[in-house]
């Protein structure tokens, strides 16, 4: 396993709809092995494969309740609405947003060997499955936020 770059905003690769993965083999596997280490290591949530330079649909999560991998993940539910006022990007540091996204999804992809694999999620894993698969499409969250801004700007408000 290994630490990879995380790829900071404007790099072209987090505008370009990533690919589907095809092959189930230990390239995959140490892909999906080297984003959760990279993940871990930046304190991150998710990560996303474009967000280490790779155009391919896979991702990783983990909120606080164990490892997540998808591959060729997409949502096929979605009810409710939940608004985080502070939504944040490995890839693009020193910015927040208030997102409005869906409470509850259903999620259909494959493991690292190609089965198939279900999922529901809601609240805070639903929305970090949801700004997952937004990168494999080449949205980042500014596109979809009701507002951005820098980190000290809401301390600001709290005052």
């Amino acid at each position: 396993m290994g630490i990879r770059r995380i790829v900071q905003y404007p790099d072209p690769v987090l505008r370009k709809k990533a690919v589907l993965v095809s092959r189930f083999n230990e390239r995959l596997h140490k892909l999906l092995d080297d984003m959760a280490e990279t993940m871990y290591d930046a304190r991150g949530v998710g990560l996303a494969a474009p967000q280490v330079g790779i155009s391919k649909r896979v991702i990783v999560v983990d909120v606080g309740d164990g490892l997540y991998e998808m591959v060729n993940p997409e949502i096929v539910a979605k009810e409710g609405e939940q608004i985080e006022p502070a939504e944040g990007c490995l890839s693009i540091p020193n910015l927040l947003g208030v997102v409005r996204r869906a409470r509850w999804i259903r999620v259909k992809g494959q493991d690292r060997y190609g089965n198939p694999v279900e999922l529901e999620a809601e609240d805070y894993l639903a929305r970090a499955f949801q700004h997952e698969i937004d990168h494999l499409n080449g949205i980042l969250f500014p596109d979809v936020a009701d507002r951005v801004f820098r980190p000290e700007e809401s301390e600001e408000e709290d005052e």
